[in-house]
């Protein structure tokens, strides 16, 4: 495998770990889909979690703006998924630090701890694990600028956008591969979906 794997090596990885499968998967917010993944759970392997970490770096190095100022690149994540993911690439990139957004105990908008927030002028590089939505790293990204810094650029293991997900536009933006899942809104068409593709059943994630 290269430096940077391909999109096919990325895949192939993902499902040999288990972090990419194949099914009938029902999301919180109502949303059907033929797949279902979770980064994290390639990421709890040291050896798979380097590198991805390694590649995603490589590719952010790439960006000349961006390779000038990585002594003093802070990531930023939201908590917890993207946390694996960050650490990673901060430790490849020898970037300056690593902190992150949260949801409090009730839910809520995303917040800093105290005394673990931007300063005005600060370069943040967001960071997650997979981009699908676009609501957690949207909320954070208007967080951070409304803290006075710069968000330079957005990367994330693997883009998996649905109807729903925003473009980051200006935004340099960064990924180890792009996975084209089918969405449904309609529980009826995705069970003929299933049963026409011989799929598992239903499985509410």
């Amino acid at each position: 495998m290269e430096l940077i794997p391909t999109q096919e090596e990325v895949v192939a990885l993902l499902r040999q770990t288990g972090a990419l499968r194949k099914g009938h998967f029902q999301y919180p917010n109502g949303l059907h889909s033929d797949m279902y993944l979770q980064v994290a759970i390639a990421m709890r392997h040291y050896e798979t979690a380097k590198l991805l970490s390694v590649a995603l770096s490589r590719k952010l190095r790439s960006h000349p703006e961006l390779r000038a100022i990585v002594p003093e690149l802070s990531i930023v994540t939201p908590a917890t998924a993207g946390l694996p993911v960050a650490y990673g690439v901060c430790e490849a990139l020898r970037a300056k630090q690593v902190y992150w957004a949260e949801r409090g105990e009730e839910g809520g908008p995303l917040r800093f701890r105290p005394f673990l927030e931007p300063e005005p002028g600060e370069k943040v590089l967001l960071v997650d694990d997979v981009l699908r939505t676009g609501r957690k790293l949207t909320e954070l990204r208007h967080l951070i600028e409304g803290k006075g810094a710069e968000v330079v650029a957005l990367a994330v293991i693997v883009y998996q956008p649905n109807p729903e997900t925003p473009k980051f536009e200006k935004l340099p933006f960064y990924y180890l591969a792009e996975l084209d899942a089918m969405y449904f809104w309609d529980s009826e068409a995705a069970e003929e979906k299933v049963k026409e593709l011989g799929m598992p059943e239903k499985v509410w994630i």
